[in-house]
Parts: C-alpha cells; sequence; structure tokens
C-alpha cells in the first residue's frame, strides 16, 4: 500500500476463546474462484481479476469498508461502471459483520482479495520473531472465520511488502510460515479451500527470488499464488519499453497463479496502455489480471474517484481505466494457461537474497490448539495489538508438518489433504538459522528511517 506509514508496537494482547465450531455457511451468489495449474477458474471458465485495491481512508485513517454497507452501496455503483469483478481490501475489522456488502458485492459480481494483516496485528518487519506470535495467528485466524464461508471471498494475502529491500529479505521465512499456518487453519476448519498468499513489492532485486521462495519446498509450505507489485509501466509504453516482456519470460513455467497486487504508474498522465497487454495472450499465459491501485483518492495522487461523504465525484484516470477496461476483452478460451503445478527450486543466498536455510519457524506452540478448536473472536480494529504480545515460535518445523488433518472441500494447486505429523510433533530442538538476529539489527536503521512496521 503506497505511503504506508509506520505503526506503533503493542505492548499487551488477549488470547482467544477455544472451541469454537467453525461459522455456518452465509448466502452468497457467486460461484467460488479455485486454482487450476497456474491460473484461476470460476467453475470451468478462466477467471481473470480485474479490479482496484479499496481501502476509502488510505492508512491514515485504517476503516473498514466492506463492515459500511453505505460506503458499501455507493462505490458498488462505481465498480459496476468500471466493469470491474475484483477488490482488494488491505485491513478489516474482524469483529464486525460484513453480510450486506459480501452479499452486495456478490450481487454485482465482485469478489474480495482480503489482507488479513492489520496496522496493530501484523509481522515487525524489523524484528518479525517476536511478532510471529499465538495472539497474532489468533487474529489472523479469526478473520479468515469472519469471510471464508462468502464465496466471493477469492483470496487471501498472508502479507503485503513485508520485505521492501535487499536488507530484510531475511525475514521471509516468517511471510512463508504465516502463508503455511493460514493454508493448514483452512483446510483443518474445513473451509473451501481459499486460495492465500503474498503480495511482494515492486523491487527488481528480489521479486523473482521471492517468488520462487513462495513456491519452494513441500506441498504445505508452497502457496497457492503469488502476486506483486508493479509500476514499471508508465504511459506512453509498451509491451517492450515497460520490460514487461522479460517479466513473463521470466515467470514462464512458474507453476502457480501470478497476477498484479497493484499497478498503475502515475509518472505520466494514466491512460492504462497496459490493461490491453495484461488481458491479451502476450500475457496471459502465465499472467491472470491485476489490480489498479486505488479507487479513492487519498492524498497521494493515484485515485480514480474523489470521495466526499456520500458523494463521489469520478477523476480522469476513472474515465480513463473504464475506457480500457472496455476495449479489452479476455481471450477466449483458457488464455493458454499451464496445467502444471511444478514447485520451484529455493533459490540460493545471495547479496539480495539473506535467506540462509530453506527451514521455516514452527507454528507458536500455543497457536496449535486453534487449528482443531478455532480461532474464536477477532479483536477488531482497536485491539491492543500483537507485536511484542504472547509467545513466538521457539524452534524450526520440520518439512510437511504443515499439512492438514482434516480434509476441505474445493480443489487447490498443492496437495494438503493429509497430515504426515501434527503440528505439535513438529518440533525439533531449536536449530533457527540467522534470520532472526539479522532481522534484529534492521530495526535499529529502521527505528531512523521510519515504516519498520507493516
Amino acid at each position: 500500500m503506497k505511503g504506508a506509514a509506520a505503526f506503533s508496537i503493542a505492548l499487551t494482547a488477549s488470547t482467544a476463546l477455544a472451541g469454537v465450531a467453525p461459522l455456518a455457511p452465509r448466502a452468497s451468489s457467486l460461484t467460488a474462484v479455485t486454482v487450476k495449474g497456474n491460473a484461476f477458474f470460476a467453475g470451468d471458465n478462466r477467471f481473470y481479476i480485474r479490479g482496484v485495491d479499496y481501502q476509502p481512508g488510505g492508512s491514515s485513517n485504517v476503516a473498514d469498508p466492506i463492515a459500511d454497507s453505505a460506503g458499501c452501496t455507493r462505490d458498488i455503483a462505481e465498480f459496476t461502471k468500471l466493469g470491474i469483478n475484483t477488490v482488494r481490501v488491505y485491513s478489516v475489522d474482524n469483529s464486525q459483520n460484513h453480510d450486506a456488502c459480501m452479499n452486495a458485492l456478490a450481487a454485482a459480481g465482485i469478489y474480495l482479495v482480503l489482507d488479513v494483516n492489520t496496522p496493530k496485528y501484523s509481522l515487525n518487519r524489523g524484528d518479525p520473531g517476536p511478532s510471529y506470535n499465538d495472539v497474532y495467528l489468533q487474529n489472523v485466524f479469526a478473520t479468515i472465520d469472519a469471510f471464508a464461508n462468502y464465496t466471493n471471498t477469492l483470496a487471501f494475502f498472508s502479507g503485503n511488502e513485508v520485505i521492501n529491500d535487499d536488507t530484510s529479505t531475511s525475514c521471509a521465512p516468517y511471510v512463508k510460515a504465516v502463508t503455511r499456518d493460514m493454508r493448514q487453519y483452512i483446510g483443518n476448519r474445513n473451509y473451501r479451500r481459499i486460495p492465500v498468499g503474498y503480495s511482494a513489492a515492486d523491487v527488481n532485486d528480489n521479486r523473482l527470488e521471492m517468488a520462487q521462495y513462495m513456491n519452494c519446498g513441500t506441498d504445505d509450505e508452497r502457496s497457492d499464488f503469488f502476486a506483486f507489485n508493479d509500476y514499471s509501466w508508465c504511459d506512453p509504453s509498451s509491451f517492450q519499453q515497460s520490460g514487461w516482456d522479460q517479466k513473463v519470460k521470466n515467470f514462464t513455467g512458474y507453476g502457480l497463479p501470478l497476477f498484479l497486487s497493484e499497478y498503475g504508474c502515475i509518472t505520466n498522465t494514466r491512460t492504462f496502455q497496459e490493461v490491453a497487454s495484461l488481458y491479451s495472450t502476450q500475457m496471459t499465459g502465465v499472467y491472470s489480471g491485476g489490480l489498479v491501485y486505488e479507487y479513492s483518492e487519498e492524498g497521494s495522487g493515484y485515485g480514480l474517484v474523489d470521495i466526499n461523504g456520500n458523494s463521489v465525484s469520478e477523476l480522469a484516470d476513472f474515465n480513463a481505466l473504464k475506457t480500457a477496461y472496455a476495449g479489452t476483452p479476455n481471450p477466449t478460451g483458457d488464455g493458454g494457461y499451464s496445467s502444471s503445478t511444478n514447485a520451484s527450486t529455493c533459490p540460493p543466498e545471495s547479496a539480495q537474497w539473506n535467506v540462509t536455510s530453506d527451514a521455516l519457524p514452527a507454528i507458536p506452540v500455543p497457536a496449535e490448539k486453534y487449528m482443531s478448536s478455532g480461532a474464536g473472536p477477532g479483536v477488531g480494529l482497536s485491539g491492543p495489538g500483537s507485536q511484542n504480545a504472547g509467545t513466538a515460535s521457539k524452534g524450526t518445523a520440520t518439512a510437511g508438518s504443515g499439512s492438514v488433518t482434516a480434509s476441505a472441500t474445493g480443489s487447490s494447486s498443492t496437495s494438503t489433504s493429509s497430515a504426515k505429523k501434527g503440528a505439535a510433533g513438529a518440533l525439533r530442538a531449536p536449530e533457527m538459522s540467522v534470520a532472526p538476529i539479522v532481522c534484529g539489527l534492521v530495526i535499529f536503521v529502521s527505528t531512523f528511517l521510519g515504516a519498520a512496521l507493516l
């Protein structure tokens, strides 16, 4: 999320109630999206994400747009004009009811891609070890509970731009561990297999390495998809001039669905020329669409509309995107997708990739109970926070320990239908890599640069 502010580290947090049954299915009319090979499908039809990033208020005034039924109704009218099928929301209040907006979105043919983190409940880029704890995971799982039974919940993001330069790559194991834990929770709670993945920053030095890393290892350690933010196409440009042709080449053969979690450079006037390439067979064999940043103007110049109370004013970029979408149909058939789900090779350590081991942190012991008993109620946006609360991971997970122990419904690119070992038996004697030490050093520098937390 552009211009995201640093957030305070919370010192205390409450634990969740155990013994909670999975939520009953809610009314929702859209066909659930699934993963097949390197693409998304709605039933037998290839699904391309055509959407916008949606967080009115931005990072300076975080509020849940899906709990605001009046605002949701106001904005769905604009979404319909744009012709989109997906919105991405960066933060929600998991203590609120979302039925009205989610059903209204479904009625308009719109899916939700949801980030599960909030300003107070997220990994600390500067010192991720303590922030990967049971209090944090309880709130993440509670967010899954709140949205899992809407059929128009397309996917969950486990993190957004946690790694944003060369110095923070050593924190990747914690991002991957959260992704593993979310996938295991969804399976163990017997929800449909909602795709879980990561939204990477627009960083050339380690974008490919992060994609490989999120798709390497055992099936339980792999993501369901990978997304990244890309502002390299600045109109006027082209498929070759922007470098998008090389990215397609680099990601050809990648075994997961790939899409742009943010795009739309504002260096020059935006005409969204990239839309024509993104939904053409130049790219659809590798990419599954993307999300334009961003719906509402929040002071950074990226907005498609201005919101003033109940009124919406469409800006020039709104009409430009509307025209671009209307003039760009999806390819016929399956768009050249690949049915392959091959895992990547984990990237080697390098100057741009400071991950010293392929092993992941084990799930914090107190969080293991949520896999069978449920997470309990969420604390919403006003909770005390999780950054230094609860119990952190105490060891390294064995490969396969994130496999589910209950059968989930639906299909997925990777199989997690049976467990080799339960999470409780997955701990080896502590042998953590140097990542926590290196990440701990980062916070000293980040304190002076700002934005240490996501």
